[in-house]
């Protein structure tokens, strides 16, 4: 019997068939790939934090060596991750952090050390859909994210974070300029940092010098993220 190859049923089925052989394959593929794809993705994170403790400009391999090396504990307190890490002898604590920008989500690390007078060690920050040229700057530009260092991240005696992003500077120990062109994204950031070094814990100060080893030893502010088998 031949196969009318212009009937509505022949031309279904065979659609049909196709389909399924095309999932079955992109399926296949996914599955494949996913692994590398997954260590992609970690290895990016670890390398955005270490450009977060201005360590930059290193391929797979070495930036993965560094990361073990600086990094010493991992944290999570409240959907919030922290990172204990150690550069020359001193304890530096990189907090992440997440944020709505102009067009997309954007998020970032700040490091921070110093225990009387905790300040900006560095920063790195990302986004998903900025404006290139303008509010992706906050990731393009190297030297506009090296301005965060140094500045104070708490009002003097308080809980209150000191950071912000303004037009027009009128404090150089706490403040930054806007990126040029892009003040909403620029708020964005300033939001971001704000809500993420605010929602550290109930005394932010406090849990920051607990976690760089300042505290007792039985302190119980961030537990430590458990090993996996």
């Amino acid at each position: 019997m031949k196969l009318n190859t212009n009937s509505n049923t022949y031309i279904i089925i065979y659609s049909a068939i196709l389909v399924v052989i095309v999932a079955f394959l992109l399926a296949f593929v996914y599955q494949a790939l996913k692994p590398m794809q997954d260590a992609n993705v970690a290895l990016d994170v670890k390398k955005q934090i270490l450009y977060s403790l201005n360590i930059r400009d290193l391929d797979g391999a070495e930036a993965e060596a560094k990361y073990a090396e600086v990094v010493k504990e991992e944290a999570e307190k409240d959907g919030q991750k922290y990172y204990l890490c150690e550069i020359d002898g001193e304890d530096i604590l990189v907090v992440a952090l997440k944020g709505m920008g102009l067009w997309g989500g954007i998020s970032g690390y700040i490091s921070i050390h110093g225990d009387e007078t905790p300040t900006v060690y560095g920063a790195y920050f990302n986004h998903e859909s900025e404006t290139a040229g303008l509010g992706a700057e906050i990731k393009d530009s190297q030297e506009w994210q090296e301005k965060f260092i140094g500045k104070k991240v708490f009002v003097d005696g308080t809980q209150d974070v000191a950071i912000s992003i303004v037009k027009k500077v009128e404090d150089p120990t706490t403040q930054v300029d806007c990126v040029t062109g892009a003040t909403l994204t620029s708020n964005g950031v300033n939001d971001m940092i704000k809500a993420g070094l605010k929602d550290a814990g109930k005394n932010a100060i406090e849990l920051f010098s607990k976690m760089m080893c300042t505290a007792p030893a039985d302190s119980t502010a961030v537990e430590p993220k458990a090993e996996e088998d």
